[in-house]
């Protein structure tokens, strides 16, 4: 098929536009106004054309869906830290750009999956958050997310928009951008920086391998129904302190650089998504977290191309205001 990847320059697009022209042979699509976190290199081995625009503009979106039969949402602003501090560039592109694409497709008959977060149900103490849990974000970035999926919902029952919603949990792998927790702790540690955790790091997580989840978007996209959601989560609960234990050990760190910093205001304690119905399509993941972690370091550990000119550029002076020192 002809397939528009919205934000698929990003992590988790640019990693779903491989999978799908790689082991699908899809025409793939890339629309991608190549913020901070969105990035060429991340293409550099995926067959694509590509659209340099926002999902917000019309005109950009008109180019970029002429002709597409399916078109994938990765494009969002993602970082609860980020969406505290300035709120508005994530109701603009969630909001506003959710609306625009979904424009877009409702005028062309083209089928349309919104990729979103299991932040939408807010935190869990115990069991898991099934597709038809109540949603109740706590950030400006989870609750810009639950409104996107809402819209979407919307246009589904009011105008027969062929569309669902894919929530992931917390994905990591190859291309993340070091401000999330992983290739942050991965990359301080390399370089014998602190590693800053939030409070006492006791924030529980479901850890989704990137690859593993980019399948699971994909099997929505060929057998999910229209107007359903599906919950794609990872096969290990981990906490966050555990994890970032576990990569001082990988990456030869000593211990003594974990540095516990004051809490995310409003940081949800626990995540955890029940994936039976997306199982049911056929998916299973295929990384556990151990393997994929192990993956992971390694990555960029011989990736340095990829990951030096962010270190050198303007994420030094984000973490320098988030966690008030500066990167060795």
């Amino acid at each position: 098929m002809r397939l528009l990847v919205c934000g698929g320059a990003g992590f988790i697009g640019s990693n779903f536009a491989r999978i799908r022209a790689r082991d699908h042979g899809d025409d793939v699509v890339v629309l991608d106004k190549l913020t901070y976190a969105g990035r060429r290199e991340n293409l550099r081995d995926v067959e694509h054309r590509f659209v340099h625009g926002a999902i917000e503009d019309p005109a950009a979106v008109a180019e970029a869906i002429d002709g597409a039969d399916a078109l994938v949402n990765f494009a969002a602003e993602t970082h609860v830290d980020r969406s505290i501090a300035a709120p508005d560039a994530f109701v603009q592109t969630q909001m506003e750009g959710t609306y625009a694409l979904l424009e877009a497709a409702r005028e062309r008959a083209v089928r349309y999956v919104q990729v979103s977060t299991d932040e939408v149900y807010g935190s869990i103490e115990e069991g898991s958050f099934t597709e038809t849990s109540p949603l109740n974000p706590s950030s400006p970035y989870s609750a810009t997310k639950a409104g996107a999926d809402l819209l979407v919902g919307s246009y589904v029952h009011t105008y027969g928009l062929e569309g669902a919603i894919v929530r992931g949990s917390n994905a990591y792998g190859p291309y993340q951008y070091p401000e999330k927790l992983i290739p942050l702790m991965v990359l301080n540690a390399l370089h014998g920086d602190a590693l800053p955790v939030y409070g006492d790091g006791m924030q529980v997580r479901n850890w989704l391998f990137v690859e593993d989840f980019a399948r699971g978007i994909g099997r929505v996209l060929d057998h999910g129904l229209p107007g359903e959601a599906y919950n794609v989560g990872g096969p290990d609960e981990c906490a966050n302190i555990e994890v970032v234990r576990r990569i001082v050990e990988l990456t030869g760190a000593d211990e003594s650089v974990i540095e516990h910093v004051p809490d995310r205001p409003g940081h949800d304690r626990r995540y955890s998504l029940s994936s039976d119905k997306t199982r049911a399509l056929g998916w299973e993941p295929q990384v556990r977290f151990a393997e994929g972690l192990e993956r992971t370091v390694a990555w960029y550990r011989d990736n340095g191309w990829w990951w030096e000119p962010i270190r050198s550029g303007e994420y030094r002076a984000y973490y320098e205001r988030q966690y008030g020192r500066a990167l060795g």
